[in-house]
């Protein structure tokens, strides 16, 4: 019988992880290559266009793989619904900043295996990923409208972090149905991280706390094992002298038994 599926899977994740990270990323430079330079060259508009859309396909592609390789194909396409929806949605012209989504996927997922459960850098790597592609995502969909109030990068950075930190200033909003979508994603990622963080944080102290407990209670066991062991030699000892003390004479003299029955000298 050859190689499981579930096997086959995750060796194909494995070797697929470079490739893909380096696509993810490539994917992030051409979206937001026309956002950040307005006045770039028609050709490479063009170019930037086709590429993000080839990309976006062989990362659909990617999917489908995946999909066959896995076990239980419907486990797989229950478990992994939301892949597959951020696949199809950004067909539709409002749901385009959804092809983002892939790409943080896959870079999240590559950052959680470099971090090895570095949680900090976990969290720390996300939250910067998340702010960047969100506010490259606004500045898309905002740039140019009418009555729209982010119109630099700058600015929809500053709006990107008083949003998912849930400050809200209000002095930059978006306006269209897009940007609107990509700040109820900014908000509702905000309340998550702040949750997790807190969450962790709390963790982290009852883990310290139990394991100063911990300590203090092995400590304790180390001591009274120390200290019954010496009440035990103490005993010994003491019971060593009451033996002796058993064995004198009033006179002080101690009795010894001897086996020899010769008379005594002169007898």
């Amino acid at each position: 019988m050859g190689v499981p599926d579930e096997e086959r899977l995750n060796g194909w994740e494995h070797r697929t992880a470079l490739p893909l990270t380096i696509l993810s990323v490539l994917f992030l430079v051409v979206y937001a290559a026309p956002i950040l330079e307005p006045g770039l060259d028609a050709d490479w508009r063009r170019v930037c266009a086709t590429a993000n859309i080839v990309i976006w396909a062989l990362l659909g592609v990617e999917y489908v793989v995946r999909l066959a390789l896995a076990r239980d194909r419907r486990r797989f396409a229950r478990t992994h619904w939301f892949d597959l929806a951020v696949l199809l949605l950004p067909i539709l012209r409002p749901l385009r900043a959804l092809r983002l989504v892939v790409a943080i996927k896959i870079l999240n997922r590559r950052t959680e295996m470099l971090t090895r459960g570095r949680l900090a850098v976990y969290v720390a790597a996300t939250t910067v990923l998340l702010v960047v592609v969100a506010a490259l995502a606004v500045l898309d969909a905002e740039r140019g409208v009418p009555d729209g109030t982010i119109a630099t990068y700058p600015e929809a950075l500053w709006w990107a972090v008083v949003t998912v930190t849930t400050v809200g200033y209000g002095d930059y909003s978006p306006v269209t149905v897009e940007g609107r979508l990509v700040a109820l994603a900014m908000m509702i990622g905000g309340i998550g991280l702040i949750g997790f963080v807190t969450g962790s944080l709390a963790s982290w102290i009852v883990d310290r706390i139990s394991v100063e407990d911990r300590q203090r209670d092995e400590a304790g066991t180390a001591d009274t094992a120390a200290l019954l062991g010496e009440i035990r030699a103490l005993r010994a000892e003491v019971a060593g002298l009451r033996s002796e003390v058993s064995t004198m004479t009033p006179g002080g003299l101690k009795i010894t038994e001897s086996n020899d029955t010769r008379p005594p000298h002169g007898a």
